[in-house]
């Protein structure tokens, strides 16, 4: 229902992606093409994606247009192998911003674990 909307911003959000291993980022997204898809909630939608190991690791069938950002992210080559070696959350706020983070433990931040433990 959702996914020629999802391919429209593939390209950014594959740099986007690449960019959110030096911090967070943040994509407007156009609320008059979610709102021609059909989707006329005032407030808009509201959703966050976890990809863990390659998968999806939470539940969003509750969510069509998360279910098909995450078909869409999945299918890509290039968001595929950054799955297999990041952890990320991309979320969908009401105000129609995309923010992807990337969740994977730094270095460092292991090996400090590694020395307290």
């Amino acid at each position: 229902m959702y996914t020629h909307i999802w391919l429209k911003y593939l390209p950014i959000i594959r740099i986007l992606m690449k960019k959110s291993a030096a911090g967070d980022q943040v994509l407007n997204l156009n609320r008059p093409d979610f709102e021609k898809a059909g989707v006329a909630r005032k407030a808009g939608y509201k959703f966050t994606i976890e990809y863990t190991n390659g998968k999806v690791a939470n539940v969003i069938s509750t969510s069509q247009l998360a279910l098909d950002l995450a078909a869409v992210m999945l299918e890509d080559a290039t968001l595929k192998n950054l799955f297999t070696t990041n952890n990320y959350q991309v979320s969908l706020n009401t105000k129609f911003q995309l923010s992807i983070k990337n969740c994977t433990p730094q270095p460092e931040a292991l090996a400090l674990e590694e020395t307290t433990a």
